[in-house]
């Protein structure tokens, strides 16, 4: 079922079998006395805090659009959203999830950014029988990390994630890394966590099995303050990639260590996840983020619009900038279109206080996003909408405004997404 949005009285038209969806029409709001909640819950502060910075300015977005209520069916309603702060701690995420699911009772739930944030968020949620949009992690480490099985049938029935996985990693990997020339010999460093098991898994041999030789030295803890071993392993084999998906801290610490140590200078293409998604990330590296390739679940020039707010990606992200003075991040459209599919889920069940009704219509949901479409009759495993990765580097500004560009240099997983500039060499 597809969901629509025409900004002319913001109609989003969801087909006869389930009813129509319409912001801001305040007169169908005395046929309902009733308040959708919607819960939120992210990394506000401590170490995923950038993850978080741009959530306030979104959920402003939101609360804006959604103000006047919303009419599904021909009934009114009230909107409530209520934000709450993981301090990227996973034992407090799910917490607060019990405490909005027990006290607020609310009737959807958003969870984004990483496994620390979704995965005891979505757990809660499952337990409860509350319906939960998830976004921002690979969708392995949501599905396989929380007990899902490979063949199986699936184990969730309220908890639903989109966006990318192993797969669009190695489709953007390979696609980024054959614009320069290189060895193929590939450093990882893969942390013992579920983003890192997952890729050490999956993602380390779809590499080999494409030519590239990959040089693991072995998962390594969180808050690892010493890599020297590592380094003198990848220095050793003449890597000239290096990939990783670790937490802002423990980047920096390697990458300075690295760089003391002389491994930098022979690495073409230093390709970072998890790490090097936000500006915040790079600059504090100083001369050493220059030309750091990332990758990026959204981007200021995905094509797209978002049906809740009327906002495409220049548009939000200039509204942001504008607002906070901050250089935009891509957390913007990704933490918009979890509103997208949760409002365009409401809407599709025809009765949003009912969850299981919301439940019910998630299988075979399609909606537009900022993002672009989330189809959850395509996923590549029940529950799952897939998404695209997008190959980026952030390359020293020409301008004032900022003092890197974040440069998309491939499009393989979404070929909507232009390519606005190419791929220079880390010590080029």
């Amino acid at each position: 079922m597809s969901v629509h949005l025409s900004r002319r009285g913001l109609l989003i038209g969801a087909g006869a079998a389930i009813g129509t969806f319409t912001l801001g029409r305040t007169t169908a709001l005395a046929q309902s006395g009733e308040t959708l909640k919607i819960g939120f819950i992210s990394p506000i502060s401590g170490p995923l805090a950038g993850f978080g910075q741009t959530d306030g300015y979104v959920l402003e977005k939101a609360r804006e659009a959604l103000a006047s209520g919303v009419t599904i069916n021909g009934a009114g309603y009230a909107v409530e959203i209520l934000d709450r702060d993981t301090q990227s701690d996973p034992a407090r995420a799910g917490q607060l999830a019990r405490d909005l699911i027990n006290n607020e009772n609310v009737d959807i739930m958003i969870a984004v950014s990483t496994p620390e944030t979704i995965n005891p968020v979505s757990d809660a949620c499952e337990a409860a029988g509350v319906p939960c949009i998830s976004t921002v992690m690979p969708w392995e480490a949501w599905y396989f990390g929380r007990g899902a099985k490979p063949g199986e049938p699936s184990p969730f029935k309220y908890g639903y994630h989109f966006g990318f996985g192993v797969n669009e990693f190695y489709e953007a990997y390979v696609s980024q890394w054959d614009l320069i020339e290189t060895n193929k010999k590939v450093g990882v460093m893969y942390p013992n966590d579920a983003d890192g098991n997952a890729i050490r898994a999956a993602l380390a041999p779809q590499l080999a099995a494409a030519g590239y030789e990959i040089v693991d030295p072995g998962a390594y803890e969180t808050g690892t303050s010493d890599y020297s071993q590592q380094i003198r392993m990848f220095r050793d084999a003449g890597v000239e990639i290096f990939n990783t998906f670790p937490i802002p801290p423990d980047f920096a610490a390697f990458w300075r260590q690295a760089a003391q140590q002389g491994l930098h200078r022979q690495i073409k293409i230093v390709q970072v996840a998890k790490t090097g998604l936000f500006p915040s990330d790079i600059e504090v590296l100083g001369g050493l983020g220059e030309n750091i390739a990332s990758a990026a679940y959204w981007h200021r020039d995905f094509p797209y619009t978002s049906p809740v707010t009327g906002l495409n990606g220049a548009a939000l992200c200039d509204g942001y900038e504008a607002a906070t003075g901050r250089q935009w991040t891509q957390q913007l459209g990704a933490t918009l279109s979890a509103f997208d599919v949760a409002i365009a889920a409401l809407s599709a069940s025809g009765s949003p206080k009912d969850k299981e009704a919301v439940a019910a219509v998630m299988p075979t949901l399609k909606a537009d996003t900022i993002g672009g479409v989330v189809d959850f009759n395509s996923g590549p495993v029940p529950n799952v909408a897939s998404g695209p990765i997008i190959g980026t580097q952030w390359q020293k500004s020409n301008g004032e405004k900022h003092q890197f560009d974040y440069v998309i240099t491939e499009n393989a997983t979404d070929t909507n997404v232009p390519v606005t500039g190419t791929l220079i060499p880390y010590n080029g």
